[in-house]
């Protein structure tokens, strides 16, 4: 086989997503058959499921369906109910690069994991700002932003997946990460931070919706899973580190070529 064919057949697998991915695309797309259900059944369901904040104020546990456990299981379950199909279309959109990468890494118990502690991380920083709140947060948009943040802790990696060289999906999914404090001085990856704070800067001083029907995108969330993903990764990180140079990512000064 000549070498070229060699190479894209290495690269192909890049295109396909890891099953644990899968598995967390479809349970959240069986899960949006609740909208056939009928309108005071759904809505019992965001009731019960997603995370309002009024929830925990002090007042009688009756207000809202789901009692005691609701208060807990809803840090989570929020993250799985999605507005309509637009909304989960762009969820998985971003999920399909930095979760697949992610998945890769991290083997798929600690992923589901890594994307409840993310959606709880998320809805503590909804909680902290949005106090007394009765309208239901909904949508995965916090474990979204918590995968894209413990992904560019290697992305940029010489040989990962946003790298100009990487090798097949698993190989560049397990790359050594680059610690927290150097990749907080590699250019691409505060580049990637200024953007991706900057739309959603916009986004909440606009108070504009994306795909949930005039609701106000919850950016305070996206915060809170961003930040849990950037400084808890290396607590689900299975890959060993390394000091070695040739980890480096081809921007970095230390490793020019």
């Amino acid at each position: 086989m000549p070498a070229e064919l060699q190479q894209a057949a290495a690269r192909e697998p890049i295109l396909t997503l890891p099953g644990a991915l899968t598995a967390y695309v479809l349970l959240i797309a069986v899960i949006h058959l609740r909208v056939l259900l009928p309108p005071e059944l759904e809505d019992w369901t965001i009731d019960v499921f997603g995370f309002i904040p009024k929830r925990y104020d002090a007042m009688p546990l009756d207000l809202f369906p789901g009692g005691v456990g609701a208060k807990v299981w809803t840090f989570v379950t929020y993250s799985l109910l999605h507005a309509n199909i637009t909304h989960i279309v762009f969820n998985v959109l971003w999920l399909l690069p930095f979760g697949s990468a992610l998945a890769r890494r991290f083997g798929p118990f600690r992923f589901f994991l890594f994307m409840a502690v993310t959606a709880a991380a998320g809805a503590f920083a909804h909680l902290l700002t949005h106090e007394h709140a009765a309208a239901p947060m909904i949508g995965a948009s916090a474990s979204v932003s918590g995968t894209m943040a413990a992904a560019i802790r290697f992305a940029f990696v010489q040989g990962s997946f946003l790298s100009f060289s990487r090798g097949d999906a698993d190989a560049a999914a397990k790359v050594p990460a680059l610690p927290l404090s150097r990749a907080l001085r590699d250019r691409r990856v505060l580049g990637f931070l200024a953007v991706w704070f900057g739309v959603n800067i916009i986004f909440g001083a606009g108070s504009l919706a994306l795909g949930t029907d005039g609701a106000a995108v919850a950016w305070q969330a996206h915060i809170g899973g961003f930040f849990a993903g950037l400084l808890l990764f290396s607590l689900f990180d299975p890959v060993p580190r390394t000091s070695n140079a040739a980890t480096a990512s081809p921007a970095d000064p230390a490793n020019p070529g």
